[in-house]
């Protein structure tokens, strides 16, 4: 065991924590940091896989609602081996809740928004002063969606509400193995193509593909637990060559094999590079289609199997496989979401170049309305905030039956806001820029800074109006449109 401490003069909210560890006596081990502090003990502020004599890195840290003067952070083995661990390059950096918002809110003007120049002149090309300019955006470039359920279908209150507000969807259950082919041959797409063409008849079409197969057991479909080992490998191969082949560049991502680290059914059954045989199969089909895998616990909690090293472990592991297409999906099933441990775990999780997304976003449904939107609203404003994270999606698809949500809902049965759709809708308009309006200066010129997405430009001038489109990406340079009229 190793212990650091940290002590301010001034309260503090958090602290994050980087540095190098390495250990003796064992050849690897997962060390879990651990903080303590006024009485109380916070058991997951980080992980690393150590190895002997071989120093890596470890980053991540705590967020806490109430201020604190000092903390103690001990680093420690929890497989119970006996260990010495050794720690160099230690740092410590104390936060406020003020200033970690302050940091946040730099990162979303400087990678979720853009400035632009727009120029305005006659044909000729002489400047006009004074023009009246009005922006309006029209689409929204970040993708923050939710899952859906077949409920939706034919649900005009439903399918209204979600329309409003989202640009980006994942079917909550519709299209996994046990939907889709109950029985064995019994293949039947009917609900995902209406979901499908529901979502492209209203213009979303950022659309995850959940999930082609599922390492869990307690998931299975029971007739492919009874099959013998050639049995499986037939019904495996059927299976998402048939779902691939009908689904062929209608998904932006596959979650190929659903929940890798904790489980292992294929492994165990088929051999142990059974997933990225999966993987180089799913590409191969969908070339264009991202391939994802899709884990819990990753920042949720301090879980030996899901830890950040494990996760970067098997990318690299699918990369030198051949997997050029990968993805991380990071499920996001919060019960009290620490900030500084996700931003800890994003920044390692970036380093692969690989999109991310958070795709099962929810808060657990023990806490009461209010500290569950307050919770969501940390959750979402930490991923939205970090700039390797490439789109959001929610898991909180409602069955209007009356079997509720997963473990969170947006809204009632009536489509009225509960606390966490408030914490979404208010968001979704601070996150857009809604529309700008002014004139241009001497120079003929009207700038603005827009959050990434398409607007629509009015410029009026005397007795002529002219419009434009002005498309807002990700770049560090202004943007510049000339308009003439």
């Amino acid at each position: 065991m190793q212990l650091l401490e940290a002590v301010s003069r001034k309260s503090l909210n958090g602290l994050r924590i980087c540095g190098w560890i390495k250990i003796r006596g064992a050849a690897s081990s997962l060390i879990r940091a651990t903080l303590t502090t006024d009485n109380i003990t916070f058991n997951c502020t980080g992980t690393v896989i150590a190895k002997n004599e071989c120093w890596s890195f470890f980053k991540g840290g705590f967020a806490l609602d109430l201020p604190l003067t000092y903390a103690l952070i001990y680093f420690e083995n929890s497989d119970g081996q006996q260990i010495n661990v050794s720690i160099s390059s230690a740092s410590l950096q104390p936060f406020t809740n003020e200033q970690w918002k302050n940091i946040q809110q730099n990162i979303i003007n400087t990678e979720r928004k853009r400035a632009a120049t727009l120029h305005v002149s006659d044909v000729d090309g002489k400047s006009l002063r004074g023009a009246k300019v009005v922006v309006e955006q029209v689409s929204r470039d970040f993708p923050l969606g939710s899952a859906i359920s077949e409920g939706i279908l034919g649900n005009l209150p439903y399918q209204k509400w979600f329309v409003e507000r989202f640009n980006a969807a994942v079917f909550e259950n519709e299209l996994k193995w046990n939907s889709t082919e109950p029985q064995r041959g019994q293949v039947n797409y009917t609900i995902p193509d209406q979901m499908l063409q529901f979502l492209h008849s209203k213009n979303i079409n950022t659309i995850r593909g959940h999930n082609i197969l599922w390492e869990s057991h307690n998931v299975i479909p029971q007739w492919v637990k009874n099959l013998t080992t050639s049995e499986l490998k037939i019904s495996v191969h059927s299976r998402i060559h048939s779902l691939l082949n009908r689904y062929k560049n209608q998904f932006v991502h596959w979650d190929v094999d659903n929940e890798m680290l904790p489980w292992d059914f294929f492994k165990q059954r088929l051999s142990p590079n059974a997933s990225l045989e999966f993987f180089q199969t799913a590409q191969r089909l969908d070339p264009l289609g991202r391939m994802f895998m899709n884990e819990f616990n990753v920042f949720e909690h301090c879980d030996l199997q899901c830890a950040v090293d494990n996760y970067v472990e098997r990318l690299k592991w699918l990369r030198d496989g051949g997997v050029t297409m990968a993805g991380i999906g990071l499920q996001s099933h919060f019960f009290v979401p620490n900030p500084a441990l996700i931003r800890g775990v994003l920044d390692k999780l970036a380093t692969l170049n690989l999109p991310i997304w958070l795709t099962e976003l929810d808060i657990s449904k023990k806490l009461d309305p209010q500290t569950q939107a307050k919770y969501l609203e940390v959750a979402l404003r930490e991923g939205f905030s970090h700039p390797s994270v490439n789109g959001i999606m929610m898991w909180t698809a409602l069955h209007p039956n009356g079997d509720g949500c997963y473990r969170m809902c947006l809204t009632d049965y009536n489509f009225k806001n509960l606390p966490t759709g408030d914490v979404v809708d208010s968001l979704i308009k601070e996150w857009q820029t809604g529309v700008v309006e002014g004139e241009t200066d001497e120079h003929g010129v009207f700038t603005f800074s827009g959050f990434l997405g398409e607007y629509k430009v009015t410029v009026h001038y005397k007795n002529r109006t002219t419009n434009s489109k002005l498309s807002l990406c990700r770049g560090n340079e202004t943007k510049h449109l000339n308009i003439h009229l």
